[in-house]
C-alpha cells in the first residue's frame, strides 16, 4: 500500500446518485489526497428530459436524456473532484414496477452474475481500499440501487480486493427533521398509513446502528454545486431549493454502516479509512 495511495470506490445507480449520498465523501476524500472512483450503473434514461418532459410522455427521448445526463455526471465529477469515472451503460431501469424494469438492457432484468463480472474487472483494476454503495434495499426500494447492491456485493466475494465495505444510510433520528424541511420547501412527504407501514421498508437506521458518521461540512458548497450539475432533474431535487447554508446544515454529516472490515478499527468512527492511515 506505500507505493500507491489509497483508493475510495462508490458504486451509483443513477447520474446525480454520487451528489447526493456521497457527495461529501468524494469531495473530501480528493480534498485529503485520496483517490476517488465512481462508478456509475445506469445511464439515467428514465430521468426527466428536457422542460421537464416525463418518462412515457411521446416527447420524451430515452438516449437525449442518457446524454444529457452523462454531461452533467462529469460536471459533477469535476466539482467533486473525482479522478476517475467509469459507466458501466446499462439502461435505467426506472421506479419499482415500471415497465423500464424488463426492457431489453436494463439493469434490473441484468443477471447479478453478468453485471458483477465487469465490476470485479474495474474492481481488480483500481483496487479499492474502501467501497462504498447502496444497502440491501436500496436505501428506499429503487430496483437499480438494489441492484447496485446485488453487483457490488458479488464483485467483492470475486475479487476480495476491499479492506472496508461500507453502505450508505441515514439515521433516524433526522429523518422527522427531514420531513420539516421537505415540506417547508414544498416538496411531497407524506407519512406512511399505519396500515401499510408494516409492509413498507424502514429508512435508514437507528443511531446505535450507524457505525460511521462523517463530517463533511466543509465541503457542503461543493456537494451542492455537485448535486446543481444534474440541472436536467433540478424538479426532483428538492435539496437545490434550500440554498448552500440550509442544505449544509442539514446533509453536513454522511452516515455509512460498516459491513466488512480487516483493519480492526474500532466503532463508532468519524473515518472511512480508520485503521488504514
Amino acid at each position: 500500500m506505500a507505493d500507491r495511495p489509497l483508493t475510495l470506490m462508490a458504486v451509483h445507480a443513477h447520474p446525480d446518485d454520487e451528489a447526493t449520498g456521497t457527495g461529501g465523501v468524494l469531495a473530501r476524500c480528493a480534498a485529503e489526497g485520496i483517490r476517488t472512483v465512481l462508478v456509475t450503473c445506469t445511464d439515467g434514461s428514465c430521468g426527466d428530459g428536457p422542460g421537464g418532459v416525463k418518462p412515457g410522455d411521446p416527447e420524451h427521448d430515452p438516449a437525449a436524456v442518457a446524454a444529457m445526463r452523462r454531461g452533467e455526471l462529469e460536471a459533477s465529477c469535476d466539482v467533486l473532484g473525482v479522478g476517475h469515472l467509469e459507466l458501466l451503460g446499462y439502461a435505467d431501469s426506472g421506479m419499482m414496477g415500471w415497465p423500464a424494469n424488463t426492457a431489453p438492457g436494463s439493469f434490473w432484468s441484468t443477471p447479478v452474475k453478468e453485471a458483477a463480472a465487469r465490476l470485479a474487472e474495474l474492481m481488480l483494476r483500481h483496487r479499492p481500499d474502501v467501497v462504498v454503495t447502496y444497502d440491501e434495499n436500496g436505501f428506499y426500494g429503487h430496483p437499480d440501487h438494489i441492484q447496485a447492491n446485488r453487483i457490488t456485493m458479488a464483485a467483492l466475494a470475486l475479487t476480495g480486493v476491499a479492506s472496508k465495505v461500507y453502505w450508505t444510510t441515514a439515521p433516524r433520528s433526522m429523518m422527522e427533521e427531514f420531513g420539516k424541511v421537505m415540506r417547508e420547501f414544498g416538496a411531497d412527504w407524506e407519512e406512511p398509513d399505519p396500515s401499510e407501514a408494516a409492509a413498507v421498508p424502514d429508512i435508514g437506521l437507528p443511531d446505535e446502528e450507524i457505525t460511521t458518521w462523517v463530517d463533511t461540512t466543509g465541503f457542503g458548497g461543493q456537494k451542492f454545486d455537485a448535486l446543481a450539475a444534474h440541472a436536467s432533474q433540478a424538479e426532483n431535487i428538492f435539496f437545490l431549493r434550500m440554498g448552500k447554508e440550509r442544505f449544509t446544515q442539514l446533509m453536513g454529516v454522511e452516515t455509512f454502516v460498516r459491513v466488512h472490515d480487516t483493519t480492526g478499527a474500532p466503532l463508532p468512527e468519524d473515518d472511512l479509512f480508520a485503521g488504514l492511515r
